[in-house]
């Protein structure tokens, strides 16, 4: 089988000669489908945006934004997309496009079409006030004209609720259901299965496969660098990689959760992942984007692991024996490498409770949102009276794997949590870590920004006045 069949703008069709490494924005331009352009072929400017038909919280659709260069379109079976062409057309324009248009909201044009589809899963985003419009939907979004302000003028004109129309109708309606996927090529062969056996099944006959949750990370490789993987298995339609349960002495959270759903279900009950989310990336890249892939690629740059190693975090690791708990802090081996054997998958990651009460994430980077980290920090204290019960301190971006701040843990245990021995501790987390040169910044930069961490932590958290 080298074929699946989706739904593109209200119409079955057939995708045929798919390759493992065929990305959806490739298939549908060449389908004659062009508003979708490539920019950047790794998710950073939009121009590329379509929507995904995916299952809401109360039993509907949610139209979500993504990323067509970051899909792979054996991951589709039996799904539904939507472009910019099927939102309206020359004479019938879809309310999006109208204000658009009428506000000068279009310059080249390039950037346009992907600005309309992420303005669209706003517009009908279950969550919406009516008279409000969040323009943070459109992080990810470049115009290369910077004509943001007759976009942002468009999307404010778009406050009112949603019109009853056929989206609006869709989104009433159930979600398609993932669909088991088997394609076998000369390229390579491509799985979805929608059962956890038959994926222990395939990764313990092939310990090599590449596994595939969102894409944001294995699609940049595809794109950008043109690899290949021999044999590719998706693990995002899994239910036992989407759970999301609080139990009495923790949260568990499926590693197949975008970080998008994982952000609406927790509702900002864990204050430090609240505070960490609208920094990832974009909104297009958290449609997508999971923990597990995050945790998977064990980049030492990825800014999940400062946050969970702060909340002592514990990894779930299964396989056809059963089912492993590794702590985070012991989760990397090295560059790129981890615990997990061949056989094995991140089911789902688990956070202790109760939770510290005082925590922050700091992430430094040459811009404020959608930019890789060149150091991030996660912190969570838990005090005694004024003195430090425990302290968790995640770093990413000072070594060859994101790592716990030993030593600076340990110089604050116990201590009077006061200017003085926060500034002694700042010290020594200075030299946490093997901070390199490279171009996004300096080996001195990195360990200056960690003692700043700490100590704005300090002053932030205590309303203190910076002392001379």
């Amino acid at each position: 089988m080298d074929s699946i069949t989706l739904t593109v703008n209200g119409v079955p069709r057939e995708a045929r000669g798919v390759r493992p490494h065929t990305t959806l924005l490739n298939w549908l331009r060449d389908q004659g489908l062009t508003g979708s352009k490539e920019g950047c072929a790794e998710g950073e400017c939009g121009a590329c945006a379509v929507l995904v038909a995916r299952p809401s919280e109360d039993g509907g659709t949610r139209l979500e934004s993504v990323n067509a260069c970051l899909v792979m379109l054996g991951a589709l079976e039996g799904q539904e997309v939507v472009t910019a062409e099927g939102l309206g057309r020359p004479g019938a324009l879809h309310p999006v496009q109208r204000e658009l248009a009428v506000r000068g909201g279009s310059q080249c044009g390039y950037c346009t079409p992907g600005f309309v589809v992420s303005m669209a899963a706003e517009y009908y985003r279950p969550e919406r006030p009516a008279a409000d419009f969040d323009i943070h939907a459109l992080s990810g979004n470049l115009c290369r004209c910077t004509g943001y302000r007759p976009i942002e003028d468009a999307a404010r004109a778009l406050g009112g609720p949603a019109q009853e129309d056929t989206f609006a109708r869709r989104c009433e309606q159930a979600a398609p259901t993932p669909q088991l996927t088997t394609l076998r090529t000369p390229d390579g062969d491509f799985h979805r299965p929608t059962a956890l056996a038959d994926a222990f099944d395939l990764l313990a006959a092939h310990p090599d496969a590449r596994l595939l949750a969102g894409g944001t990370d294995w699609a940049v490789e595809v794109n950008l660098r043109h690899a290949r993987a021999g044999v590719t298995v998706a693990v995002d339609g899994l239910p036992e990689l989407r759970t999301f349960a609080w139990a009495d002495d923790h949260l568990e959270i499926g590693a197949a959760l975008s970080l998008s759903e994982i952000e609406r279900r927790l509702a900002g009950r864990v204050p430090l992942l609240a505070e960490w989310l609208p920094h990832f990336a974009s909104r297009l890249i958290r449609n997508s984007a999971t923990l597990g892939g995050n945790l998977g690629t064990a980049s030492p740059i990825g800014d999940s692991p400062p946050v969970l190693l702060a909340l002592d975090a514990r990894v779930v690791l299964a396989s056809r024996a059963g089912e492993r708990e590794v702590p985070l802090a012991d989760y990397f081996t090295g560059y790129r490498r981890t615990v997990r054997r061949g056989d094995e998958l991140i089911r789902a990651v688990r956070i202790p409770l109760p939770l510290a009460p005082v925590t922050a994430f700091h992430k430094i980077a040459k811009r404020r949102f959608d930019d890789i980290s060149s150091v991030a920090v996660g912190l969570a204290l838990r005090l005694d009276g004024d003195r430090v019960k425990t302290i968790r301190i995640g770093l990413g971006g000072v070594a060859a794997t994101p790592i716990r701040a030993y030593a600076t843990e340990e110089a604050l245990t116990g201590k009077v949590w006061n200017e003085r021995t926060v500034r002694e501790a700042a010290r020594v987390l200075r030299g946490e870590g093997t901070p390199l040169d490279d171009h996004r910044a300096s080996a001195a930069y990195r360990a200056a920004m960690l003692e700043q961490s700490l100590l704005k932590f300090y002053f932030e958290k205590t309303g203190e006045e910076v002392g001379v």
